[in-house]
């Protein structure tokens, strides 16, 4: 009995750790792939076709390149021109998006897109089936390094987090104690995500801060624990395999040993209000721009993909930092000029200006290019192309300040005249911080996530200080963070954790008429009626005379599934008699314990198995084991604020509410979230926005004759009830 406790309380760290490598193999193999098809566009390895640029000319020393000045002389270039260079280029790209895309649109839909949004509502109790399944988890693998490859204002580091929760989610399937308990699936989750940011910025310590401020409602100390652990694993695993063979986790990882000074300070403050305008023009702007994707691009997915994947090759080619991947770029931005950070002469003052302007132009296409990317049908995130933004700013302040420095003049009276004073490194990495704060509302993560990035203690403050001023403006904007917005615009059953509705009760907001089914004395064709007229999600069980006693819960899914299954193994016509409850004249079997998903828990035979055991020989199908005969239930005068902490706490998809026994009504979030818009002024804004974006889309179908489609506002009404 002590060997099968220790056993049973041995099997979480298991599976977290299992959890943790699979995760950090799954990164390694990404990245590997990646930066090989990343330098595919530009050339191949006479030594092997196999081996991207760095490990082709692995043994060739820095300053040696062959007598065209690719590197060395076993990587070769597509072709000595540059035109045919550029056209090549062009043309991987728009292959690679091609086939992401199309990939994507046959096999897997979920795989498109970051998958944050959706992980943060899983978490919360919302059910997608098929979200972190096999396929999804598969084919984000697989395009995931085609999509970074092809050139696209789009990062990994989002799609990382969706791809640690589907091998989460995979591995805590194998195991009974994960499959009948939602509650420890769902720590699970949380443990992955962890991992998953972990991994795509070497930040174990950051992987668990964002799990904690971004993803989770609950947070208790075990899964603080388990995530860590998670994360620890995965990192672990990643240095083991070091897939960029320099020993670092994370191409773009620094380290800085030079001080900084305290007037620098007023420069820091402009990459704070940088951080805060780009997150709250990029998520407007996005915003709009998913709205018009929605309503007239909604079937033309790998049309899109291929077009913003040839035009952002097409532009970017003829500027060396937008050339490069986004990776790559800020590994040359964030390094100091004495520790090899002189590319393309980066630190030459005499091309200091020329440097400012392609860093400016490298900034603005960015970020257009990133607001028209984010969001189309191929898997994309936003944390990297949002450091990118960033670190190019902040890399060209830092070139203008230090072009600016007269030593031991005015601001700049500490500055020795033969010491470097200004280290434009440091701007690029305090800007990429501005950026990611900006664009997902998060602070603290993103402060320990650049610490672990550079190991420089002495950068904490500046940190601080320039994250402190992008909240700020943050706030003064009313800006959220994009995955919210996503949340808000895609309409996914979501509660904030700020959502409060004081002085109301339960009564005030349920569904009084509701969609019941009877104990006893149903057909099976009355069922398939009842199935046929509505499109709830489930039905409560109340007695058949009428008095609506609460008995218990089935959901659709549930239903539906044993209906057919009954139906083909046991032939089961339309006049058999269906009951919800165990009595004398049906056998009873003990309750099968059900999915998230809808669907018994067991494989096939088993599931076929409690079917048969279920169909009396009286031609009388009881359905009770799949009846959940303890639901989640409130009073009618209870206080919404509680219930909506028992949505936020527990994640359940509906509460029934009984007075004395009888069934009164019943209450979802989408109910809650119905109530707070029509009850708070500020939250009625958002169909003033929604206007503004038909209008806008309304103008460029007239400009470019686009057929018109569904509007935004009537399927926003028909979520909300409008």
């Amino acid at each position: 009995m002590q060997l099968r406790g220790l056993l049973w309380a041995g099997q979480g760290w298991l599976v977290i750790s299992l959890v943790g490598i699979c995760i950090g193999v799954n990164a390694a193999v990404i990245s590997i792939t990646t930066e090989w098809l990343s330098d595919i566009k530009m050339g191949y390895c006479s030594d092997g076709w196999w081996l991207n640029q760095q490990f082709c000319c692995w043994e060739v020393e820095e300053d040696v390149s062959d007598a065209q000045g690719y590197g060395c002389a076993s990587w070769h270039p597509w072709s000595t021109y540059t035109f045919a260079r550029w056209i090549i280029y062009i043309l991987w790209a728009a292959i690679f998006s091609f086939v992401s895309a199309h990939l994507v649109r046959s096999i897997a839909k979920y795989a498109a897109g970051s998958g944050i949004s959706e992980i943060k509502c899983i978490l919360a109790g919302f059910v997608m089936h098929g979200f972190l399944g096999f396929g999804t988890f598969f084919i984000k693998s697989v395009t995931l390094p085609m999509v970074i490859a092809s050139g696209l204002s789009v990062g990994k580091e989002g799609p990382s987090v969706h791809v640690a929760c589907c091998i989460g989610n995979l591995i805590a399937g194998l195991f009974s104690r994960y499959t009948k308990s939602q509650e420890k699936r769902r720590e699970v989750l949380t443990a992955a995500s962890a991992a998953g940011v972990a991994v795509a910025f070497g930040s174990p310590i950051g992987g668990v801060l964002f799990s904690i401020e971004e993803m989770s409602h609950v947070f208790n100390i075990q899964t603080m624990w388990r995530s860590f652990v998670c994360a620890l694993v995965a990192t672990v695993t990643l240095s083991a395999m070091n897939p960029f063979r320099t020993g670092k986790l994370v191409l773009f990882q620094v380290t800085y040993d030079r001080d900084w000074h305290w007037f620098e300070v007023i420069f820091y403050v402009i990459l704070g209000i940088f951080g805060g305008l780009y997150g709250a023009f990029v998520i407007k702007f996005n915003l709009m721009v998913a709205a018009f994707r929605r309503k007239y691009l909604a079937n033309h997915g790998v049309v899109e993909a291929v077009a913003l994947a040839t035009l952002t090759a097409f532009i970017g080619y003829s500027n060396r930092f937008l050339r490069i991947d986004m990776t790559e770029s800020m590994e040359i931005l964030f390094k100091e000029c004495e520790g090899g950070g002189d590319y393309e002469n980066l630190c030459q003052s005499t091309y200091q200006w020329r440097m400012v302007n392609s860093l400016f132009l490298a900034t603005i296409i960015r970020i257009g290019l990133v607001i028209i990317s984010y969001g189309c049908k191929v898997p994309a995130g936003i944390f990297i192309p949002s450091m990118a933004i960033g670190a190019s700013f902040g890399r060209m302040v830092g070139i203008m300040v230090k072009a600016i420095a007269t030593p031991g003049e005015g601001l700049f009276a500490y500055c020795q005249p033969d010491v470097p004073c200004i280290t434009p490194g440091t701007y690029a990495f305090l800007g990429a911080a501005a950026a990611l704060s900006g664009i997902m509302r998060i602070t603290v993560t993103v402060v320990v996530i650049m610490f672990e990035l550079t190991g420089a203690l002495t950068y904490i403050l500046p940190t601080m200080i320039v994250l402190l001023v992008t909240t700020a403006v943050g706030d003064f904007l009313g800006t959220r963070g994009i995955a919210d917005e996503m949340i808000r615009f895609n309409g996914f059953p979501f509660l904030e954790k700020e959502d409060h509705a004081f002085n109301e009760s339960v009564s005030r907001v349920m569904r009084s008429e509701l969609h019941t089914l009877h104990a006893t004395g149903l057909r099976v064709a009355d069922v398939e009626a009842k199935l046929s007229a509505t499109d709830v999600r489930g039905f409560p069980i109340v007695c058949a005379d009428g008095a609506r006693v609460l008995l218990g819960y089935i959901d659709r899914a549930d239903l539906r599934y044993v209906l057919d299954k009954s139906s083909r193994l046991r032939g089961t016509t339309s006049e058999t008699r269906c009951s919800f409850i165990a009595h004398d004249d049906v056998p009873s079997t003990p309750d099968l314990p059900a999915s998230s998903s809808g669907q018994a828990i067991g494989v096939e035979e088993e599931i076929s198995a409690e079917i048969l055991r279920n169909t009396a020989t009286r031609d009388v199908l009881n359905l009770s084991p799949w009846v959940n005969q303890a639901p989640l239930t409130v009073s009618p005068k209870l206080p919404l604020e509680i219930a909506m902490q028992l949505f936020k706490r527990m994640g359940p998809r509906v509460i029934l509410v009984e007075e004395q026994g009888v069934l009164v009504g019943l209450l979802t979030v989408k109910d809650v979230l119905r109530f707070i818009a029509q009850e708070h002024a500020e939250d009625l804004a958002l169909w003033d926005y929604q206007e503004e974006v038909d209008e806008v889309a309304e103008q460029l179908r007239s400009m470019a004759s686009i057929s018109s489609g569904s509007g935004l506002i009537d399927r926003a009404r028909r979520i909300f009830g409008r």
